[in-house]
């Protein structure tokens, strides 16, 4: 039984053209997968549904549920739909979340709101729901704030809120983008438990063609706010009629082609590196604990090579880098580059941080908003001994390296799409020169095609500079395709390292195959297509 008909769904900002006579049904119990790169009109489609679109939008159309058309609907009557009918998960949850709420309160809010509970049922009600979602109360009772959690249990708390009044259509919009492989193989468990049992369709939004074959029964490839093919998911998958279809799928395995560049010199060397938190108090005059975040942590990285590094989060695996990079202290071991300490705070001299740069997952949250690219590009040149004479030269040059234009240094940060965003990123750590640059998940929030082109140009900057990278992801194809080693972390230890084909290929640790498990995957049988299709040609 169709639950949502959508037809000829047109979505203008300002009076230009989002979406282009959108058509597509969801059925009860289903999943329906909407994907497609960044700026295809994924997230404006549901905000269109939802009647939440930005200042100066306006949609027509019609989106038929239950003999209502969504888009035709008051305010006042989508306030009523929201949440009882209708649930959404963000893609953000913190921004998504009120931090000066409890969580027990956010969720019970949904059926106050409602009129469907008093508080105190409601917040019994909250107490059902996020133990459904795997937030038990003897570690997550209701008084616990946002802050106090992790990105995944944040993303379940998102989820208890959204289906606390068990709606028909959940809307999930890139709900694992930022979550490692075991995380977000919990949440698409959990979410597909959830449309089996309570009988609810789900609408999901993702980039991730792999997560949409392990999830969805039927998908819609977008491309520039139109609905370019539709079906099936194997069967659009096996046929890939439409040839964007074909390149989505093709950069989703993209494999950068690169030159070895390493050598047997040692670059940084690590050895026995500790670093431990103080916990606050749990009691007035109780000890004081601690929490060890890294456990004697040792590995080399040579001149020219890429290095990964694996595991969930809260693994320890940022806290290392920040410590490599200079901005922790650690309380035992070492950290050498080149042969010298790194010796993070003050006593570190700006020569050595201009040894290493980092790029990091979100590019716009590490560019300050008002200051234009040239000045953001040309930041790290104060820790030159001597600056260059034409800085503007200088950030010309960065620029075009990595792919964008001269002019481009006039402009500020938010003119930019994600995928350019992390290109200026790059060029600014590339300004110096360095000898190693820290990529913490630098590609996760870009999608397939995007990232591609991201993972070509660090495989061609390497073979250029002979950088070395340490390449922090929980995202095991981009760790396979771009590094020659990895190292997996678990709990503040690395339980594995070796070459990244043997050990994703035949991982020895029951922590590695657990990882290798998780991640989602497209079934190989899907590409014998390809093979009929080049023989008929």
């Amino acid at each position: 039984m169709t639950l949502l008909s959508v037809r000829d769904l047109q979505l203008s900002i300002h009076r230009a053209p989002i979406l282009h006579g959108l058509d597509f049904d969801i059925r009860a119990g289903e999943v329906f997968g909407l994907v497609g790169e960044s700026g295809s009109g994924k997230s404006m489609t549901a905000l269109a549904l939802m009647q939440l679109l930005p200042y100066g939008g306006t949609s027509t159309g019609r989106a038929a549920m239950g003999g209502e058309n969504l888009l035709a609907l008051s305010e006042r009557r989508m306030c009523a739909l929201r949440g009882r009918e209708i649930g959404m998960i963000f893609q953000e949850p913190m921004t998504a979340l009120n931090p000066v709420k409890t969580i027990g309160d956010q969720v019970a809010e949904t059926l106050m709101i409602h009129g469907a509970a008093s508080r105190r049922a409601a917040l019994e009600v909250a107490r059902e729901r996020l133990d459904r979602v795997g937030l038990f109360e003897e570690r997550f009772p209701l008084d616990r704030f946002p802050h106090e959690l992790s990105g995944g249990q944040r993303q379940r708390v998102c989820i208890a809120m959204a289906v606390a009044l068990r709606p028909k259509l959940l809307i999930a919009d890139e709900p694992t983008t930022a979550l490692d492989v075991t995380t977000q193989a919990q949440i698409l468990d959990l979410l597909k438990g959830l449309v089996e049992e309570e009988d609810m369709a789900l609408m999901l939004i993702t980039h991730d063609l792999a997560v949409v074959a392990g999830m969805a029964d039927h998908v819609a490839v977008m491309q520039a706010g139109r609905i370019v093919e539709a079906g099936p998911t194997e069967a659009l998958f096996r046929t890939r009629a439409h040839d964007y279809t074909r390149r989505l799928f093709a950069a989703s395995d993209h494999a950068p082609a690169r030159q070895v560049t390493r050598t047997e010199k040692p670059l940084l060397e690590v050895a026995g590196a500790e670093r431990a938190y103080t916990l606050p108090r749990t009691r007035p005059f109780g000890p004081q604990s601690h929490f060890r975040a890294v456990k004697g942590v040792s590995f080399t990285l040579h001149e020219g090579e890429s290095l990964g590094l694996v595991g969930e989060s809260g693994c320890g695996k940022s806290t290392l880098a920040r410590a490599i990079l200079g901005l922790d202290v650690l309380q035992g071991g070492t950290i050498r580059l080149g042969g010298e300490a790194v010796r993070a705070g003050h006593h570190m001299h700006r020569t050595m941080r201009a040894k290493m740069q980092a790029v990091f997952q979100d590019p716009y949250g590490s560019f300050n908003p008002r200051w234009t690219v040239a000045r953001l590009v040309a930041e790290p040149l104060h820790l030159l001994h001597e600056p260059p004479a034409d800085p503007a030269a200088r950030v010309a040059s960065a620029l075009e390296e990595v792919g964008l234009v001269p002019a481009d240094a006039r402009k500020y940060i938010h003119e930019f799409s994600g995928g350019q965003r992390q290109r200026i990123a790059i060029a600014r750590a590339l300004i110096l020169r360095p000898r190693l640059i820290v990529l913490d998940e630098a590609v996760s929030a870009l999608d397939v095609r995007v990232r591609a082109q991201v993972l070509d140009l660090l495989a061609e900057l390497q073979s250029r500079h002979g950088l070395a990278y340490l390449f922090i992801s929980h995202d095991l194809a981009v760790v396979r395709a771009i590094t020659d080693r990895v190292l997996v972390m678990q709990a503040g230890e690395i339980v594995e390292e070796g070459e990244t084909g043997r050990v994703f290929d035949a991982p020895a640790h029951a922590y590695t195959k657990t990882l290798v498990a998780a991640s989602p995957r497209l079934p190989p049988d899907w590409r014998e297509d390809d093979a009929a299709r080049q023989t008929v040609v």
